[in-house]
Formats: structure tokens, sequence, C-alpha cells
């Protein structure tokens, strides 16, 4: 639970981009969505050797 003491006379526009700045650090969101749908610990890792392989060839034509 994210608990946000709001200031006597503080602008409700500024606590609200406060709170929202860190519910998304929490990180809720993200898991919320990496939960709704049940992935093969086989198909994690292809994706996360694909992802690997992008990245490394991103990083070899930038050079």
């Amino acid at each position: 639970m994210i608990i946000m003491p709001v200031k006597e006379g503080e602008n409700i526009e500024k606590a609200l981009k406060k709170f929202k700045r860190k519910y998304e650090r929490t990180g809720v969101l993200k898991e919320l969505r990496r939960r709704q749908y049940f992935t093969k610990p086989s198909v994690a890792k292809r994706e996360a050797k694909q992802h690997a392989i992008y990245v490394a060839h991103m990083n070899r034509d930038d050079e």
C-alpha cells in the first residue's frame, strides 16, 4: 500500500504527480502485466536469448 502524506494547503495536482511517480517506481503495474499470462520457462529462455542477440547486434553496429 502506498501512503502519500499531503501537506496542508498543498496543490492536489502536485500531490497526484508525486503519487504517480511513487506508484511507477514500485513496479506494481509492470508485475501485474507480467502475471496476466503464464510463459513457459523454455519460452522465456528463448526470448531472453533472442533479446541478448539483438542487443549484441545493435551494440556491434554502433561501433
